[in-house]
């Protein structure tokens, strides 16, 4: 807990100490737990009899003492005629004024209650702000800022994105030397708007910028500036642009602009105007009349479609940088970045890696060499091997191994025949992506096997040949387990769920169907009340519906009979690399081509730890043979590729 979060605690517990002695000292301090009550009757006989020594009432309380030397108490209505009677009975009567307490007590007591929830509010807020300072700090900005303490990453760090580094080295030598563009009345852009893909390095860019520039740098969400209170956002965005200006030239740098970016109407007013008061500021702030020349805005999103226009206009973000996937030269440069502090073995090759991970970002090339340092580890290597990679490359495709899972014999023979079909129509049909590996042990969630087909390079552009061929390897599986064992199963289900997709996609969005033509059938449409958020709408009629759902179904009929007919004539050659499959459980793809031209592979040999001593290899070789026939139990309810 804070120190004030102390100091108001300590407070309260004060208060309800000093009421409680107030109390305490003004209570009448008498023991009035030996008195024995009685009747006013009682009380009237025992002085008749003479039994009572002396009395004293306080308003109408009597206390007495009898003369036996027992003490007891009763209660009058009227004190006045009973102490005449007294008197008169010869018994010593006292008259007690009542105690008043100071005024100070009294008037304590009763604001104590108004005390205490004054500070259980000022506590509850302080707390919802997340402390500071001053209690109602609502208004100031929770932008980071770094002075000396900028972060060390510079551009050498930053692997993969070569332009967008250009770009902002640019931005970064105005800061730097402002008079080499001041002379030839250049003006740099006053915002920078990186643009691009969850993990490409937007972040990391933003972050490599702040360690070049010897400028004070501010750090900031856009989830930062909105809050449950009206104008929040707003003053906030004010504070953040005065601080900038006190310390100019600066850079600030808003993550995630989306969050409080977002186009202005969405809702049309129903629940956002707090965001829109907060975007409008950031707006007049920068490009207002107060225009600040030295202050640079960066910015990242992975939305730029839902963002306002008055933002991506020339005097806000004057450019935007896209930080798109890497390429193949870029992901090996990003390998090295991630492996500069990794013990490699010699045949290690980083080349062979970035062409087998088409597709990956910065964030995907990270985690998978941390997985391949993770994975030595456990396996007790001084080194990283090639063997770690490849398995990594695996487990962030497709999810770790779950080699636990128990799946009877008849389901994994239909598995790897259903795999089988698949690298075998990948393989057969010329043009198709390689095979690089084939594998029946579940992994992830809900992968039962898959076949990896991995491109040997960047592709940008899909011919209609080539979309058809995908098609077929997708459906090579369900094919394969309706021409081997004349039934079908779920397995297929993700396989025909994206067939169906791209032949959708042929005839609505590509124009190749030939009954349709070069035509783009269905509207993108962006509806205000959902922010600009990306819907389909139908704008066919119902008899083009109907031709698009005969053209999709003639593009899969005709795959579904290629693939039929070219898993028929190679029926032996599919037994053959389903028997290996169940064998092996995993088959490469330089073992797929020995299959297919006709040769036997190697036997088959049990790993063993490089580290274990040849005690440990014969009881690991042992238990792996003991555990072979148990293989064939391993179940899954639906294989995937």
């Amino acid at each position: 807990m804070n120190r004030m979060a102390k100091n108001l605690g300590l407070y309260l517990i004060l208060i309800v100490l000093v009421v409680s002695l107030v109390n305490a000292f003004l209570t009448p301090s008498q023991n009035t737990q030996e008195m024995t009550p009685l009747t006013y009757s009682d009380f009237l006989k025992s002085a008749q009899a003479g039994q009572v020594e002396k009395v004293s009432i306080e308003e109408n309380v009597v206390k007495g003492t009898s003369k036996d030397g027992k003490l007891f108490r009763t209660y009058v209505l009227d004190a006045g005629p009973l102490a005449q009677e007294l008197v008169k009975l010869g018994i010593a009567v006292e008259f007690v004024p009542p105690q008043k307490a100071p005024w100070w007590a009294g008037m304590m007591t009763s604001l104590f209650p108004t005390l205490l929830l004054i500070g259980a509010w000022i506590f509850i807020l302080y707390n919802m702000q997340g402390g500071g300072s001053k209690v109602m700090n609502f208004a100031k900005s929770k932008a980071k800022v770094f002075i000396d303490n900028r972060p060390k990453v510079t551009f050498k760090d930053v692997a993969g994105c070569d332009e967008a580094k250009e770009e902002l080295q640019e931005v970064i030598e105005y800061l730097r030397d402002p008079e080499r563009f001041v002379r030839l009345g250049a003006n740099v852009p006053k915002g920078v708007l990186l643009l691009g893909p969850p993990g490409t390095g937007k972040t990391l860019l933003a972050r490599a910028a702040a360690g070049e520039a010897d400028v004070p740098f501010f750090s900031i969400s856009g989830s930062d500036f909105v809050e449950m209170f009206v104008g929040v956002g707003a003053a906030r965005v004010r504070d953040l642009f005065e601080q900038a200006r006190k310390m100019q030239p600066s850079i600030i740098f808003i993550d995630e602009l989306d969050a409080v970016g977002r186009q202005r109407g969405a809702g049309l007013g129903g629940g956002h105007d707090e965001r829109e008061q907060t975007l409008n500021q950031m707006l007049v702030e920068m490009d207002g009349f107060d225009a600040s020349t030295g202050i640079i805005l960066i910015a990242a999103t992975n939305r730029p479609d839902i963002l306002d226009p008055a933002l991506l206009r020339p005097g806000r973000f004057d450019r935007h940088i896209v930080v798109d996937k890497p390429d193949w030269k870029g992901r090996q440069a990003i390998l090295e970045v991630h492996s500069r502090n990794k013990k490699l073995d010699k045949g290690v090759n980083l080349d062979i890696i970035a062409r087998r991970t088409t597709g990956f970002v910065g964030a995907d090339l990270a985690n998978l060499v941390n997985e391949a340092a993770l994975l030595a580890a456990r396996n007790g290597q001084k080194t990283l091997s090639m063997a770690d990679f490849e398995e990594a490359i695996d487990r962030v495709i497709a999810g770790p191994e779950r080699k636990s899972r128990l799946i009877n014999a008849k389901e994994k023979e239909i598995i790897a025949f259903h795999e089988s079909g698949h690298a075998l129509v990948a393989r057969l049909i010329p043009g198709c992506d390689p095979v690089h590996k084939i594998s029946i042990i579940p992994r992830g969630h809900m992968a039962l096997g898959y076949t990896l087909q991995l491109p040997e390079e960047d592709r940008f552009l899909i011919s209609r040949n080539e979309l058809i061929d995908r098609i077929c390897v997708l459906l090579g599986g369900r094919v394969a387990e309706e021409i081997t064992q004349g039934d079908i199963t779920t397995g297929a289900q993700n396989d025909l769920e994206r067939a169906t997709q791209l032949a959708r996609q042929m005839v609505t969005e590509f124009g190749m169907s030939e009954k349709l033509g070069p035509m783009t059938l269905g509207r993108k449409q962006h509806e205000v009340f959902l922010g600009r958020d990306i819907v389909d709408d139908r704008n066919y009629s119902d008899e083009v519906a109907f031709t698009i759902d005969q053209e999709m179904r003639a593009i899969i009929d005709n795959c579904h009979t290629k693939v039929k007919t070219l898993l028929s004539e190679n029926y032996e050659m599919l037994n053959k690399v389903t028997r290996s499959l169940l064998e092996r459980e995993i088959l490469e793809g330089e073992e797929l081509d020995i299959l297919i031209a006709g040769e036997e592979l190697p036997p088959l040999v049990p790993k063993i730890k490089p580290e274990a001593t040849a005690v440990e290899s014969e009881a690991t070789q042992a238990e792996t043979e003991r555990a072979l026939p148990q293989d064939e139990g391993r179940v899954e309810p639906e294989p995937a590729v």
